[in-house]
């Protein structure tokens, strides 16, 4: 509140009384404005500030980043580096050796598009799976909405490895017609039908080895996450106005065609988060590509720092530091698709997450 305000009979301020004062001001000398402008304690306070705020971020970026340098730093050294107590950060001795032993010798190009192709449709398929699940949770009044909805949250809360064994199990003998199967024997039925539809003379299927037990999991919405993408697209759908859905089923829509006409659209920033979330935390994975690939012929992202490149092993003093390094370089080739994937998306990203109802 300023001084006319609160004081009727102070002198008014304008534009005028402001010009004058800056032709004033303009016409001392250099000295005095030096003192008016920086020599006062306003703008020492201001200097303190500035100087200590840069310094408390550098020394946070410090912290998070230097552990990062340090790998990226170290992928460049030569053999020779490892055993010299000078190298601390810098290469005396820089090389390619370990990006192209881990490329070449470890099929990294085959990893990555075993990788993509899984991960892209995981997370299409999480995606659209989420979104449909969350859409109905946030929209539709139906019997025991909220013991499901918190049998939904209670997945994010169970540990994966205590279902590992269980998960194993039923992928390896997987059977597509369990609950048919059980059902007709209740009648007196003694066939297989496995056999009669696949034409495979077993009662069960084997799918470890392959992209199904993944594929079923996301397409049942009980992959990796799901309860946390259901969660956040209940929060997004909570925010949509009603009126949307009563206008177009005044129109004559459906609820699935207002579903994809209309809510759809609405929901792509959102959508991108999940897609962005789900196609990460796939291509990082490591739980599940362990327990459902066992076998070798099949190359996933972790597998390429899981072994040594033959032509790095040298029985060199400074192995077992060069070993460590090799494996964070894997690392460093593992999470470089996803850094150039935030490069462009992080906006919608950042859109995704404030609209989410999650933060803020």
């Amino acid at each position: 509140m300023n001084n006319q305000a609160t004081n009727p009979n102070a002198p008014k301020i304008t534009k005028e009384t402001k010009n004058k004062i800056r032709v004033e001001f303009e016409r001392t000398d250099a000295w005095t404005r030096f003192k008016l402008k920086y020599l006062t304690t306003k703008f020492l306070k201001q200097v303190l500030w500035v100087i200590f705020r840069l310094v408390l971020l550098v020394g946070i970026s410090f912290v998070i980043l230097s552990p990062l340098l340090s790998k990226i730093f170290s992928s460049f050294m030569g053999k020779e580096d490892f055993v010299d107590v000078t190298v601390k950060y810098i290469a005396k001795y820089p090389t390619l050796e370990m990006y192209r032993a881990l490329i070449t010798e470890n099929h990294y190009a085959q990893a990555v598009l075993n990788t993509a192709l899984l991960s892209v449709f995981c997370a299409l398929v999480q995606t659209f799976i989420c979104t449909l699940v969350g859409y109905g949770f946030a929209k539709f009044k139906f019997k025991f909405n909220k013991l499901l909805f918190f049998l939904v949250i209670f997945t994010m809360v169970i540990p994966q490895r205590t279902l590992k064994l269980s998960m194993f199990l039923n992928f390896k003998n997987f059977d597509f017609f369990a609950l048919i199967t059980a059902f007709l024997k209740m009648f007196g039925y003694e066939g297989n039908l496995t056999q009669s539809i696949f034409g495979i003379n077993a009662n069960t299927l084997n799918l470890l080895n392959t992209f199904w037990p993944v594929a079923i999991l996301s397409l049942g919405g009980l992959a990796f996450k799901n309860g946390l993408y259901i969660f956040m697209m209940r929060q997004y759908f909570k925010g949509v106005p009603d009126e949307l859905e009563e206008s177009a089923y005044l129109d004559g829509s459906g609820v699935f065609r207002t579903f994809m006409t209309i809510i759809i659209p609405l929901s792509v920033p959102m959508m991108i988060t999940i897609f962005l979330f789900a196609f990460s935390w796939q291509w990082t994975d490591m739980f599940y590509t362990e327990l459902f690939f066992t076998k070798s012929s099949i190359t996933m992202m972790p597998d390429i720092v899981k072994v040594i490149p033959k032509s790095l092993i040298d029985p060199y003093p400074g192995q077992s530091m060069r070993e460590a390094a090799i494996k964070n370089t894997g690392t460093l080739l593992i999470i470089a698709p996803l850094v150039v994937i935030y490069l462009f998306c992080q906006r919608y990203l950042i859109a995704g997450i404030e609209r989410s109802g999650i933060v803020g």
